[in-house]
């Protein structure tokens, strides 16, 4: 029994007929003009709170990112345990007030 490649043949497919580059959309003119509100609940406003309002330090950031590039930054194996351990700790603690 001879099998045909028959997937290329199947109309609405357009298996390697893909354009190279496909265009970016482009927003109408009245998409670009509306501006849209956004309304946090509030689970994600005391989450929010809890964290410290999301913010980091960009410096920082990027003094890591140039480390690992460097093959400079040193990872703290003990650390890391710590706080695994700790959280390992709290999800057993969480789930034996739930049972």
């Amino acid at each position: 029994m001879k099998i045909e490649p028959s997937i290329g043949k199947m109309p609405g497919l357009g298996v390697g007929n893909a354009p190279a580059s496909p265009k970016p959309l482009e927003a109408s003119s009245a998409a670009r003009s509306q501006t849209a509100t956004v309304q946090m609940s509030g689970q994600f406003q005391q989450l929010e709170r809890q964290v410290g309002g999301g913010s980091f330090d960009a410096k920082k950031v990027q003094s890591i990112k140039e480390a690992i590039a460097d093959g400079r930054f040193q990872v703290d194996s003990s650390k890391v345990a710590d706080g695994l351990l700790s959280t390992v700790k709290d999800l057993i603690r969480g789930n034996s007030r739930s049972a």
